[in-house]
């Protein structure tokens, strides 16, 4: 049971990146999977989430309007497309799921993949 995160990488200010989660071992159809950015020095922030009915996403207000959650069943994966990209951005950005609990709501993150490095620069 893991969870493998792919893209991301280095980009200049306005361009887009994509991130990728794909769960190995499980279904990722009856979790929620959120995506976190972690920036030193800063308190790891939940930039987005999406529950296992689809048409509940979540944003933060830092990415709103920017960035894109979205859920491939066929492909058992969860991406993040980042668009408009800010210098502001930069991180790394890790992608979770609950073990338990059903909705976006949960503090409890207990499966997480390896983290993916992002930098923009202006």
């Amino acid at each position: 049971v893991e969870l493998v995160q792919s893209g991301g990488g280095l980009a200049q200010a306005g361009e887009s990146l994509r991130l990728s989660c794909k769960a190995s071992g499980f279904s990722f159809d009856i979790y929620p999977v959120a995506w976190f950015r972690q920036v030193p020095g800063k308190e790891r922030e939940r930039v987005s989430c999406i529950n296992v009915n689809e048409g509940q996403t979540f944003y933060s207000d830092s990415v709103r309007g920017r960035f894109t959650i979205s859920r491939d069943r066929d492909k058992n994966t969860v991406s993040l497309q980042m668009d408009d990209l800010k210098p502001e951005d930069t991180g790394i950005y890790t992608c979770a799921a609950p073990a338990f609990d059903p909705t976006c709501e949960t503090q409890n993150w207990e499966m997480e993949g390896q983290g993916t490095p992002v930098t923009v620069s202006s």
